[in-house]
């Protein structure tokens, strides 16, 4: 096999980017390209079109680059190139503070500039991981948006109703949960306003809350049988069926959230100890016990599918570019898994509540639930007693009047 440098080396890239072709080539090979050539070429193209257009790198933005994708569209005589193909050069600049966070509005209107400082609060005084920011930062285009449509664009005049129906229109086509998130995100928006001094009055407060009655509804498990069929319908024998059966095992066994299984590391797993690290909400670290079956569904994963590379994430894309899972993607293996198995598709949190029906079932109590799970308020663990029918047994008293 030729060295891909060799290969690499005849792509010269000249102009603002010039000086991070080397280091987006490693990055390239890290990430399980064979060959990057066609990515460090974009690379080049685009440099040279910044430097024809007068720009720097951080000139870069979503607009300059579906420019930049236009220019290159009528040279080439092709319509083939996209944002998505784009993405991997532009997610490397960003990963490496190059250029900011590529933003869907304009930063030179004055929507696009509140965007932008709404943004920089959330990184420097809320402290938000990115995933988190991106939501933020949906809700409030949304919002600022609608109000332009409605007329209502002058924030120094923003007023109770408006922000009341908004909130209607968002949240009646969601449900509850949605629309808390919804809420919570407007009030944060509202706070930054109030807070630069752009509306007069603390206007978060007039943010409805949204009724969602806690322990209102009865958790839903998966019966034994479709969980079984569950981690059947893997095909073990490939590397994506090892990674999707050791995913669905750690969910079901250990009851994991999707972003703790997406989060773990090759250094959270303590093989002579038997325990895993995972890292959860609010930066909490926990030790759990290994199962056995859980140790030989990451074991199958780790020595018999999971592509060598440098990220140190347990599970990876099994194809180039070599990246870690997302929430999303933990929850797409679920779902994906449902459908191989003819059971009606359910997210990842559904497994989790598998587990601690499991945990009941077989003798558990409430409290190795919580322990299990990890739960900071017992009230938490509380909602599984509607699911325990051998203790709730002990504690019903007959109804008055009733025969004995």
């Amino acid at each position: 096999m030729s060295n891909p440098k060799l290969r690499h080396a005849q792509v010269q890239t000249t102009g603002p980017l010039g000086s991070h072709a080397a280091g987006f080539e490693k990055h390239l090979r890290e990430l399980g390209y064979k060959s990057g050539d066609r990515l460090l070429r974009l690379m080049a193209e685009m440099s040279q079109w910044l430097a024809e257009n007068g720009l720097g790198a951080s000139g870069l933005t979503t607009t300059s680059a579906e420019k930049f994708l236009s220019a290159r569209r009528v040279e080439v005589g092709s319509n083939s190139l996209s944002m998505r193909g784009l993405a991997p050069v532009l997610d490397y600049l960003v990963s490496i503070n190059v250029i900011a966070l590529v933003d869907s509005a304009d930063p030179k209107t004055p929507t696009g500039l509140l965007i932008a400082r709404y943004r920089q609060y959330l990184i420097e005084q809320r402290g938000l991981a990115a995933p988190s920011i991106r939501n933020y930062v949906e809700v409030a285009n949304s919002f600022l948006l609608y109000l332009a449509m409605e007329n209502e664009a002058d924030l120094a005049t923003l007023a109770t109703p408006a922000i009341t129906q908004f909130i209607l229109a968002e949240c009646g086509r969601c449900k509850a949960s949605s629309a808390k998130s919804t809420t919570t995100r407007l009030r944060s928006l509202l706070r930054f306003l109030h807070t630069e001094g752009l509306i007069a009055d603390a206007l978060d407060k007039a943010v409805l809350s949204v009724a969602s009655w806690r322990l209102s509804s009865l958790p839903k498990m998966l019966k034994p049988a479709e969980m079984a069929r569950l981690l059947k319908s893997c095909d073990r024998r490939t590397a994506i069926g090892r990674r999707d059966f050791a995913v669905l095992t750690l969910l079901s066994r250990l009851g994991l959230r999707a972003g703790e299984v997406a989060r773990l590391q090759l250094a959270d797993v303590d093989w002579a100890q038997g325990e895993l690290t995972i890292l959860g909400k609010g930066g909490r670290r926990d030790r759990l016990p290994m199962p056995i079956d859980v140790g030989d569904a990451i074991v199958g994963w780790l020595c018999r599918g999971r592509p060598r590379c440098a990220n140190k994430s347990v599970f990876l894309t099994t194809r180039a570019p070599r990246r870690e899972l997302s929430s999303g993607g933990i929850s797409a293996i679920v779902s994906r898994a449902c459908d191989r198995a003819g059971v009606a598709r359910v997210g990842a949190h559904r497994l989790r509540h598998t587990a601690a029906s499991t945990i009941l079932q077989a003798g558990g109590t409430l409290g190795e639930v919580g322990q299990v799970l990890r739960h900071n308020d017992h009230d938490t663990t509380s909602i599984y007693a509607k699911v325990d029918r051998r203790a709730l047994v002990a504690v019903v008293q007959p109804w008055p009047g009733s025969r004995p």
